[in-house]
């Protein structure tokens, strides 16, 4: 009997070896990474091959290609928690897309088992920038010997589009999340910046903006096991090193995944992630298998947890509700900070062979280890009460596009009604001086609230902020949040005035208001009196009457979303 199982052991380790595809990756010399048609082959066979193993389209790439996910179910169920890892939004990057193929094949020849999960990958989100591989446009990077490009065919980086979502990779892979509502998420790129010996640095979802309870829960528990996993197999990990330019052993800051990032998009459904960022000047085996090992280990976390981690995320949902102070502005707190036991290498300066002038230079044959300061507090420094709803006018469709794609439940007003309702008006904002990812993105935003009796019109859309939804809607529609949509720039026809006057009519009906005010008359005299341009600027000043009077539009920077408190 004992022999008979022997001899099942061996026949099937002898299986496997006959029948499990290499990857090729598996089949270069550690240093080629797959090409578009390779890849789309491997799946395709893995698929055909393994019954565990499937493959959806999910919309496409701006280049009209078809963006899939592969999914290993072992389980063959549909109400299995997922984890969703994300590959290629970077192609230049492509460390995560041999190691998932290698991954999935494991799963799927049972050599790896996660019976718990189902696992979903993007197989290469940015095709285009896949399709555009060269060998010189990653000029620090090591390896492999081609590549993609980082920007896709309409130029866009990708991991600054999840809010305004501009390409249609970003609309499919809101798709994808929202179908397979991951449980965790893993965005694989490969990291620039300093010098030092670690292979596996990462970006945790920031704790702060995921939650208390989960944030707590992922930093310290979940992430922690999972990292110190990897440290047992000799793979060196540190949070990202958050500098450029300059040496880490000062310190550095942890890295605010705001919502325009990828796992700053995963936060707002309360989902925790983490981009692993291997190091850049590393081979590229080395970050083939780091990240390998980070995406097994967390599945192992995840499959073995996920009962608690499911019931982690739903405490965390229940903070957030109507009438509770919700942040939506953050800064570094630079007087707490944690010891990190730091890998180095020496920096100095010496004197450049290009320039003739001091360049940094890392001096691998001194190595150090020390403690340096982690900076990885952020401190809330605006915040506002969530309403019981949004309120959004049926004209502003772009938005509620977006919104629905988000599976934001919506409800509309059945007839013409007055309503209570909190306006916003814009009193102030800062502008970038050049195109940032096709937009000219707005900051340091400032608002006037006022309640008043506001009349919708049938079909405008009531919004309740009970549902899962609620923290993406308090981050688009609140202006003043780092990635509002306001900030993206979808509401700046609010901005313009479109009515004005001629001066020489104008001179007239100021006259007669004045007159007519003496209130506003003595306002207008302190207000010259407080500014010697107004005073000096006759043109400025019938601006300054105009803009008082009922001949004025009002909604100039009058923001179209309202709230009921």
């Amino acid at each position: 009997m004992k022999l008979k199982i022997l001899l099942g052991i061996l026949l099937c380790q002898l299986t496997f070896a006959q029948t499990a595809p290499l990857t090729p990756y598996e089949k270069g010399n550690g240093n080629q990474t797959a090409t578009y048609e390779e890849m789309l082959k491997f799946y395709d066979g893995l698929a055909t091959q393994y019954n565990t193993i499937s493959i959806e389209s999910f919309g496409t790439d701006d280049n009209g290609e078809p963006i899939r996910v592969v999914i290993y179910n072992p389980s063959g169920k549909k109400d299995v928690p997922a984890v969703l890892i994300n590959n290629g939004i970077h192609p230049g990057e492509p460390d995560g897309i041999d190691a998932t193929m290698m991954l999935m094949r494991d799963l799927a020849t049972g050599k790896k088992d996660v019976k718990n999960l189902r696992v979903a990958a993007v197989q290469s989100y940015n095709i285009s920038g896949m399709l555009r591989r060269g060998k010189h446009s990653r000029v620090n990077q090591n390896g492999p010997e081609a590549y993609g490009f980082r920007g896709n065919a309409r130029n866009y980086d990708l991991n600054r589009d999840f809010i305004k979502a501009d390409t249609r990779n970003t609309k499919a892979f809101q798709q994808i999340f929202h179908h397979f509502k991951p449980i965790f998420f893993i965005d694989n790129h490969v990291s620039n910046g300093a010098d030092y010996p670690y292979t596996f640095t990462y970006i945790s979802t920031s704790k702060e903006r995921l939650g208390n309870v989960l944030g707590t829960y992922f930093h310290e528990k979940m992430q922690a096991a999972i990292l110190q996993k990897l440290e047992e197999q000799h793979i060196l990990t540190t949070p990202y090193v958050n500098v450029f330019r300059e040496s880490p052993d000062q310190g550095f800051p942890a890295f605010m995944d705001s919502p325009r990032y990828a796992t700053g998009y995963t936060t707002l459904f309360g989902i925790p992630g983490t981009v692993a960022e291997t190091h850049m000047l590393k081979p590229y085996a080395e970050r083939v298998r780091a990240t390998y090992e980070y995406m097994w280990h967390a599945l192992q976390f995840t499959n073995r947890n996920h009962r608690e981690l499911q019931k982690k995320i739903q405490e965390n949902a229940a903070l957030y509700k109507a009438g509770a102070r919700y942040p939506i502005q953050w800064k570094l707190n630079e007087d707490k900070f944690r010891n990190l036991n730091f890998k180095g290498y020496t920096a100095s300066n010496k004197t450049s062979e290009v320039t003739g002038k001091p360049r940094l230079f890392y001096d691998r044959s001194k190595p150090f280890t020390k403690n340096i300061r982690f900076y990885d507090e952020y401190t809330a420094v605006k915040h506002v009460n969530i309403p019981r709803f949004y309120i959004i006018p049926k004209s502003e469709h772009e938005v509620i596009e977006h919104l629905k794609r988000n599976q934001i439940a919506m409800t509309t007003i059945p007839r013409d009604t007055t309503i209570l309702a909190e306006e916003y008006r814009i009193t102030d904002y800062k502008t970038v001086a050049k195109p940032y990812e096709g937009h000219y993105l707005h900051y340091d935003v400032q608002v006037q609230r006022k309640l008043k009796d506001k009349k919708f019109q049938k079909g405008d859309f009531l919004i309740s902020t009970a549902q899962p939804g609620i923290k993406y809607l308090l981050e688009t529609l609140e202006p003043e949040a780092a990635d509002s949509f306001f900030n993206w720039n979808f509401f700046d026809a609010v901005l313009g005035q479109k009515e004005y006057f001629s001066d020489y009519v104008f001179e007239d009906t100021a006259a007669a208001l004045l007159k007519e005010d003496p209130a506003m008359k003595t306002a207008l005299e302190v207000a010259k009196l407080a500014d010697p341009g107004l005073a000096a600027d006759p043109e400025a000043q019938l601006n300054w009457i105009y803009e008082r009077s009922v001949f004025y539009e009002g909604s100039v920077n009058l923001y179209p979303v309202y709230r009921i408190l």
